[in-house]
């Protein structure tokens, strides 16, 4: 599906970054990985050898225009193209409003919508110039309906939606089209180590009684990627098994 074209993946030392990467990967793409410390990449980077990809390692820092800018040309003088390009960076800091600090406000819209800005700046002159690409933004379901204690993550994702649908504006004339994906509960380390009680009323709010996985969030990425998706432009894909509607 995606032989000879670069995927660029932020974020994707772990979980639903990591699953991004791999399928992209395994259908054929060539694989761009970037994460705050390189050294964080050593397992995905190992996996998509073991895929037989041709994988490249970028320290990135996401919140650095300077830092992006850097990267983002160093990979279309490497591979002489970018094709597609996933924001999947991200990070909480959780708290009720009255008792958020102004430190954790500002790293997670940071790092979510900054982040997000900044590379996605970074790749747009490549991918008008070759008059083509797909940019898909990994926001959340809790940038749809929000959630108490998620004020700033709510923020940035709402953030990213909003972004995504008017630089699909910007860059359709070109070829170049930006889409957003809306992840509901995902199973992770921190749903597997939750209480029986807890999960099981987690899965009464969802109408297919399961959580999603990451691979469910790969899946929506490659369809958003590939020429399957070729006419649809500033859209938000919820993946979150009904949760939200």
């Amino acid at each position: 599906m995606f032989t000879g074209k670069t995927a660029v993946v932020t974020g994707a030392a772990r979980g639903i970054g990591q699953s991004i990467a791999l399928d992209l990967a395994a259908k054929g793409a060539d694989l761009v990985i970037g994460d705050i410390k390189a050294e964080w990449l050593t397992e995905t980077e190992e996996a998509l050898k073991q895929l037989g990809a041709k994988v490249s390692c970028k320290e990135l820092d996401v919140t650095s225009t300077d830092a992006c800018q850097k990267v983002f040309d160093e990979v279309a003088k490497e591979n002489g193209r970018i094709d597609i390009l996933v924001n999947n960076a991200g990070i909480t800091r959780d708290g009720l409003l009255m008792r958020m600090s102004e430190e954790d406000w500002d790293a997670v819209l940071t790092v979510n919508l900054k982040g997000v800005f900044n590379c996605t700046k970074a790749v747009t002159r490549t991918m008008m110039k070759q008059r083509s690409g797909s940019i898909i933004n990994i926001a959340s379901i809790i940038g749809l309906m929000g959630n108490a204690g998620q004020a700033n993550y709510a923020a940035s994702k709402g953030g990213v939606i909003a972004f995504t649908k008017s630089i699909a504006r910007e860059l359709a004339s070109r070829n170049v089209r930006a889409n957003a994906i809306a992840p509901g509960f995902i199973s992770s380390k921190m749903t597997d180590a939750l209480s029986e009680e807890v999960r099981q009323k987690m899965l009464e709010a969802i109408p297919l009684g399961v959580f999603g996985t990451p691979q469910h969030v790969a899946d929506a990425v490659a369809f958003l990627a590939s020429d399957q998706s070729a006419y649809i432009t500033g859209q938000v894909l919820s993946v979150n098994g009904g949760m939200y509607m």
